[in-house]
């Protein structure tokens, strides 16, 4: 039986196979928008509030480069709209990617949900400011990791999910002949 059958017979059809997806970059999307806009609102630019001494902070830092502030000290002319130009090819490459996935590849394509939403919610920052709101500050032995927020931990959740995907971590294997 197909997998456009098997959807019949449930009750769904071709369309409801992005259903999950589309709601999980919903609500990372949402998430992100909405910890931003708190932290926007409630912690001065370059602000502290500590949340766990000597191991976690809320900041209020903001990223002009690409992941990991890469290109954050380089400044060139039209720097935000370079930036924001190539990160719209990523998300169209991706997104392309993954309607071209099986069905049956559900943590693969959960993986990939997570990224989009995550480069989405990126990207909105980037085309609405020019910059993206950092304010998770993690600190672990007086070493600060790169400052990040909602959406660059769902891309790094769907990025461990699709390599969870790849070496078939998630797949049961049948010890019988």
């Amino acid at each position: 039986m197909t997998d456009e059958a098997r959807g019949r017979e449930r009750g769904g059809g071709p369309r409801r196979r992005f259903t999950l997806e589309a709601g999980v970059i919903a609500g990372v999307v949402a998430l992100d928008q909405a910890t931003k806009l708190l932290v926007r609102a409630e912690v001065p630019l370059h602000g502290s509030v500590p949340v766990i001494p000597d191991l976690l902070n809320i900041v209020h830092v903001r990223n002009t480069g690409a992941a990991f502030g890469f290109l954050n000290a380089v400044d060139f002319p039209y720097k935000a709209a370079v930036v924001a130009l190539v990160a719209t090819a990523a998300l169209m490459g991706i997104a392309l990617y993954a309607a071209r996935m099986s069905s049956h590849e559900r943590l693969a394509r959960i993986g990939l949900a997570l990224i989009l939403g995550g480069a989405v919610g990126n990207l909105i920052d980037r085309l609405a400011l020019g910059s993206v709101v950092d304010f998770v500050d993690v600190v672990l032995g007086g070493w600060h990791f790169w400052a990040f927020n909602v959406a660059d931990a769902a891309i790094t959740l769907g990025v461990l999910a699709m390599m969870i995907d790849m070496i078939g971590l998630d797949r049961h294997v049948s010890t019988t002949s």
